[in-house]
């Protein structure tokens, strides 16, 4: 959902991570380096089942790829691990960020000196041997370039949890039982997050195909930021289909790539860090933004 990226700051193509106590230049420079003169990103799009080994086969399938087409990290939808089909299989099939699927992808990353973004793990939450709950999580997962860095880089925990009730459709999607995609739509997060400096956000997602249709393209249309949208399609069960059209949308707003609303996939796209600056300079919105103060005052009239 939203995108942190280090702490200090340090940038992979401007992507702003919070960790305390860490050096990053020497992984970030690594990351730098590729055959292309920016940094290369892949977001990816697949369709989430029940079954938790094929789900990991198609994430690796999809990094490898990734990494031969010359991406320095890589970026996995909402629900890369599995996406149940009622509550007690989603209870059943959650990890802690130990288990087997995040050491899995974390030796990936280490063989192929790769960044990953895991966007949206069902991590066990901190209670839970007494209250059963499941924390949606996004993980950065550094490259092992040096073994100081082999670690999780960051860990964000949905904030904003999409619950609905619809019996005509039956449909019933709890988020709260879990607890981002659903972030996309609190521009608050966006616009923060640049304010520290962020130049790419990531909102990896499982959007439904009717919000899909609706509102996905336009809601990662945003102001002088590239926006990496990773997502699933097609499918998972019978009770559930994500609309895909996994997006790459650069600091103009104009997409760069689409993977379509059918097929698993991923694009690869130039992260131009120079572009967004010529971008923000020649339309300095954050500038032209009043103080916090300001909007809090229209709340009150």
């Amino acid at each position: 959902t939203v995108m942190f990226l280090y702490n200090s700051p340090h940038l992979f193509g401007g992507i702003l991570i919070w960790r305390e106590n860490i050096s990053l230049k020497l992984c970030i420079n690594y990351c730098r380096m590729s055959t292309a003169p920016d940094p290369v990103a892949a977001v990816c799009q697949m369709t989430a089942t029940p079954d938790k080994e094929a789900n990991l086969s198609v994430c690796k399938n999809l990094v490898e790829e990734a990494k031969q087409k010359g991406a320095s990290m890589v970026f996995l939808p909402e629900g890369f691990d599995y996406i149940g089909s009622n509550r007690e299989e989603t209870l059943s099939l959650a990890e802690s960020l130990e288990g087997e699927t995040i050491s899995s992808l974390a030796q990936i990353a280490r063989k192929l000196e790769i960044w990953l973004s895991l966007g949206g793990f069902h991590e066990q939450g901190p209670n839970w041997k007494t209250d059963r709950r499941i924390i949606t999580s996004i993980i950065y997962y550094i490259c092992d370039i040096s073994s100081f860095l082999r670690d999780i880089v960051s860990v964000y925990r949905k904030a904003h949890l999409f619950d609905v009730e619809l019996p005509e459709k039956g449909v019933s999607l709890k988020e709260s039982w879990i607890g981002h995609c659903y972030d996309l739509r609190f521009p608050e997060l966006s616009l923060a997050l640049q304010r520290q400096g962020a130049e790419i956000l990531t909102y990896p997602s499982a959007f439904t195909v009717a919000t899909g249709a609706a509102h996905w393209e336009v809601l990662n249309t945003q102001d002088s930021v590239y926006v990496l949208a990773a997502a699933q399609v097609g499918p998972h069960h019978d009770k559930r289909s994500s609309y895909g059209h996994a997006l790459a949308v650069d600091p103009w707003g104009v997409v760069l790539g689409d993977c379509g609303g059918e097929q698993p996939g991923l694009i690869m796209v130039d992260i131009n860090l120079e572009k967004l600056r010529n971008t923000r300079r020649n339309m300095p919105v954050q500038e032209h933004r009043r103080k916090t103060d300001f909007y809090h005052s229209l709340e009150k009239t």
